[in-house]
């Protein structure tokens, strides 16, 4: 396996750069590249060189106006996740230096060459990692580790079902509950099947085509899922906690079908002993969010040094080609994440 040594040591913070910006809510027409001031560096902060942006959903309803202008703690752009090289520090920063690669979290101002990132919100990426590829990790699977282990509570041996398996948060938990040893059920179109199976699945279902109650309650003698993971809302609420086992969880990660005129069978809450969880990154306090990525780093870090998590990427676009990229992630057909790229893109 190649290692990917620490960059040279890159050079200082320009005056200006080039970013994403969008003056009107709407589709992805709206977006276009603007020179902008390189972000001011605050104590915490690292300024980071961009190799890889990552697309996440929610940079959809940002565009579509669903949070309105406000800022996220580092810039009022748009954009969740960067990886790149370190090319100033603050002066309380602490386990990084200029030079560092670098992948994490940031409350906006992902579009861009540069961006900030407070410290405790970035990880080093490992040295057989390329830094490029390192762009899909943190958003998704941060996610993922926080509503399969510490919400639900996932442990070896037991079952899960993944809603959404093919998608960012969906691969990696797919991963991530196969890692640990669980048995893991996974929803995706059929024509995602191989790739579903290659993250680590051990019972695909095609959601087109299948019922997926139907198929559990087959598979597990009637018994349930200890967990299930849900991306989708209101339709699935009702066969998902028919799914669920005598003590079982639920995460609610998503509403990719909306949340209205939800069912909710009240007796099987109560007499299985359910809990339905909900979680969303976003609006958290930067102190929650900086536990979420530490709690990863913790357990996983060492899975991506090894190579037995990886990065999925569906595709890449050039920074400038962001509303593309946009298209993309609309049209349902990726698998894994995609990234934007400053420069040329590849």
């Amino acid at each position: 396996m190649p290692t990917f040594l620490t960059d040279s040591i890159p050079a200082a913070k320009p005056a200006t750069m080039q970013a994403i910006v969008f003056d009107d809510f709407g589709g992805p027409e709206v977006l276009v590249t603007r020179e902008l001031p390189a972000p001011e560096l605050r104590p915490h902060d690292l300024l980071v060189r961009n190799a890889s942006i990552g697309v996440n959903r929610a940079d959809l309803y940002h565009r579509k106006g669903a949070y309105g202008r406000a800022s996220f703690g580092d810039a009022d752009t748009m954009g969740l996740e960067i990886a790149g090289t370190v090319i100033e520090a603050g002066p309380l920063v602490q386990g990084f230096s200029v030079g560092d690669r670098v992948m994490g979290i940031v409350g906006g101002g992902a579009y861009a060459e540069i961006s900030r990132i407070d410290h405790r919100m970035a990880i080093h990426v490992p040295g057989n990692l390329d830094l490029v590829d390192a762009g899909a990790i943190p958003e998704v699977f941060v996610t993922a580790h926080e509503a399969l282990f510490h919400l639900a509570g996932l442990c070896a041996g037991e079952s899960v079902l993944i809603h959404a398996a093919a998608g960012g948060v969906g691969s990696a938990a797919v991963q991530l509950a196969h890692a640990a040893g669980a048995r893991v059920f996974a929803t995706a179109s059929g024509d995602k099947r191989e790739a579903v199976l290659g993250f680590g699945a051990d019972v695909f279902i095609d959601y087109r085509s299948e019922d997926f109650q139907t198929v559990v309650a087959q598979a597990t003698d009637g018994k349930g899922v200890d967990v299930v993971i849900d991306f989708v809302g209101a339709p699935y609420l009702e066969p998902n906690v028919r799914s669920l086992a005598v003590g079982g969880r639920m995460v609610m990660v998503g509403l990719l079908g909306g949340s209205q005129g939800a069912a909710l069978p009240m007796d099987l809450v109560l007499y299985r002993h359910l809990r339905i969880f909900g979680t969303v990154m976003k609006s958290r306090s930067p102190e929650v969010k900086q536990a979420m990525v530490q709690r990863f780093a913790q357990r996983w870090l060492g899975g991506l040094e090894s190579g037995a998590l990886r990065p999925v990427i569906d595709s890449s676009f050039a920074l400038a080609d962001a509303a593309q990229a946009h298209r993309h992630m609309e049209s349902g057909v990726s698998i894994g994440k995609i990234l934007l790229l400053p420069g040329n893109g590849k």
